[in-house]
Parts: C-alpha cells; sequence; structure tokens
C-alpha cells in the first residue's frame, strides 16, 4: 500500500514555502519581467542595470512594485503546486514501489496543469504591475519635451486591473494568456520535479529517511535553476501575451503563434532567452527554500499541535 499523505498539512508547508522563496527573490523577478517585454534597444542593460534604475527613478520599494498580489496568491499557488504532485506521486505508486520516471513525469505534469488555475491570474496581475515603471519611462522618453513628458504617470493597482478586465471581458480577461501559461508550466513541472527527486535521492540514507536539509535545498536550487532555463523561451511569450499595455512602437500578438513569429523576425532567436539568468536566480533559491520548507514538514507540526 502507498503510503497515506496529509493534504491539509502539505498545503500549509506549500503556502508557508512559497511566501519565503517570493519574499527573498521578488525583485530579482521584477527585472526579469522588464527585460523580457523591453524590445528593439531597451532601456535596461540587464538585470543589474535594471534594479539600479529601478531604485534610482521608483525607490526602493519599487523593486517590489506587484508583490502584494504575489504574495496574496503565491500561498495557495504553491501550495497546490507541491501538494498537487506530491498527491499524483501518491496515486501513480504502486504498493510502495519507486516511481518510474514516466510516472514522475506524469505526477509533474499533474501539478503544473492543476496551479494554472491560480497561476495565470496571479502572473498576469503582477505583471502589468512590475512592467508599469519600464512602461512610463519608456513613454516618458519617447514623448521628451513635451507636455506627456511632464505629466506625472499614473500607477495602477491590482483591484482596479482586475476589476477592469472582469467589466470588459468577464473572467476570461483575468485569465488572459491561460494557455501560454500552460504551456510553460506543465513542462517545467515535468522537468523539476523528477530531477528535484531523483538528485534529493542521492543525499538519503535509506529511502525511509529524509535528505539533510542542505541536500534538499541544494536539490531544490539545481532542478529549479534547470527547469527554469529549459522553458525560459516559453516564460518570454507568456509575458509578452499576459502584457495589457504596451510601451512606444512596441509590437502587439494576437496568440501565442503570432508572438512567436514577431519576436524571431523583428528581435531574432536570442530574444526567446531574455532573463534566462533572472529566471534561474529568482527559481533557484525560491524552490530551494521551498523545498526545505516543504520537507522540515511545518504543516505536519501545526495540525499536531492543535489535534
Amino acid at each position: 500500500m502507498a503510503e497515506k499523505i496529509s493534504l491539509p498539512a502539505k498545503l500549509i508547508n506549500g503556502g508557508i514555502a512559497g511566501l519565503v522563496g517570493v519574499t527573498c527573490v521578488f525583485p530579482i523577478d521584477l527585472a526579469k519581467t522588464r527585460l523580457q517585454n523591453q524590445q528593439g534597444q531597451g532601456i535596461y542593460r540587464g538585470m543589474y542595470d535594471c534594479l539600479i534604475k529601478t531604485v534610482r527613478s521608483e525607490g526602493f520599494f519599487g523593486m517590489y512594485r506587484g508583490a502584494a498580489v504575489n504574495l496574496t496568491l503565491v500561498t495557495p499557488e504553491k501550495a497546490i503546486k507541491l501538494a498537487a504532485n506530491d498527491f499524483f506521486r501518491n496515486i501513480l505508486s504502486q504498493d510502495g514501489k519507486e516511481l518510474t520516471l514516466l510516472r514522475e513525469m506524469l505526477a509533474g505534469c499533474g501539478a503544473g496543469t492543476c496551479q494554472v488555475v491560480v497561476t495565470s491570474p496571479m502572473e498576469m496581475l503582477k505583471i502589468q504591475l512590475q512592467d508599469a515603471g519600464r512602461l512610463a519611462k519608456q513613454n516618458v522618453a519617447a514623448a521628451a519635451g513635451s507636455a506627456a513628458a511632464a505629466a506625472s504617470p499614473q500607477r495602477p493597482s491590482a483591484l482596479l486591473i482586475a476589476r477592469g478586465l472582469l467589466r470588459s471581458q468577464g473572467i476570461s480577461g483575468v485569465y488572459k494568456g491561460l494557455g501560454a501559461t500552460l504551456l510553460r508550466d506543465v513542462p517545467f513541472s515535468i522537468i523539476y520535479f523528477p530531477l528535484f527527486a531523483n538528485i534529493n535521492k542521492l543525499g538519503q540514507k535509506s529511502p525511509h529517511e529524509k535528505a539533510p536539509f542542505y541536500h534538499s535545498f541544494i536539490a531544490g536550487c539545481v532542478a529549479g535553476s534547470v527547469a527554469a532555463v529549459a522553458v525560459t523561451p516559453l516564460d518570454v511569450l507568456k509575458t509578452r501575451i499576459q502584457t495589457l499595455k504596451k510601451g512606444h512602437g512596441e509590437d502587439t500578438y494576437s496568440g501565442i503563434v503570432d508572438c512567436a513569429r514577431k519576436i524571431w523576425r523583428n528581435e531574432g532567436p536570442t530574444a526567446f532567452m531574455k532573463g534566462a539568468w533572472c529566471r534561474a536566480l529568482v527559481i533557484a533559491p525560491l524552490f530551494g527554500i521551498a523545498q526545505v520548507v516543504y520537507f522540515i514538514g511545518i504543516g505536519e507540526y501545526v495540525l499536531g499541535y492543535f489535534q
């Protein structure tokens, strides 16, 4: 018989892991979004240049633009992702035997599919907030010397964006880019979870013992960075499609294929790897921290305390 898992405990673990991880790496994620969205001769030369310019023009907390919506929704998002993977691994296990690579990949696929219920609207709202500063700088530069340049750019809020989309497009507006999100998150989970499980297994002295926390951290970092870089082209497509407002002279897209074609034609194949370094720096510690918190078993401890 497969070992029973406590779904509430896994949800608590995943939620705490997401909060801790996102708080640590959010500024790098903001830089990634801005780098992926700029077309042609952009205003940022790289991650460090982006963060420095953001702090100079928007202050320290400008690096955390969009963090509130991310922190609000990352708890259910990470909880669903990590708990769903455990759930599917448990379902696919046979009489306590180790999962084959194919079954590990299927479990990851299930986890990636489940999480987009929360991931897609979270990413959509977050991207608008993260990219607002870049758009303001670009539009002011394009309108230099005019009244538009002197005007103070209006800063959007997640609530206003969500209300506007729901009124104009209904629930489909909030889920804009759902297909692109699935296209990114399912392959990511298919790569990440089996890779993490097998690297983490190397630190276990026996099948019934947990690996040391530092080994789980390293395994999460390695698996996260590999998976993140592998799906960066899909993340670029998702980011571009989910960005509602474009800068002066920037392309708009009607779908995934149109987006891919225009990026290839106008910016070249290297544009599909924009933000890969940032993405690796975001995902590696995010999942390293997440796996350590998850494997500590805080959820099991909390539930056990109240029993």
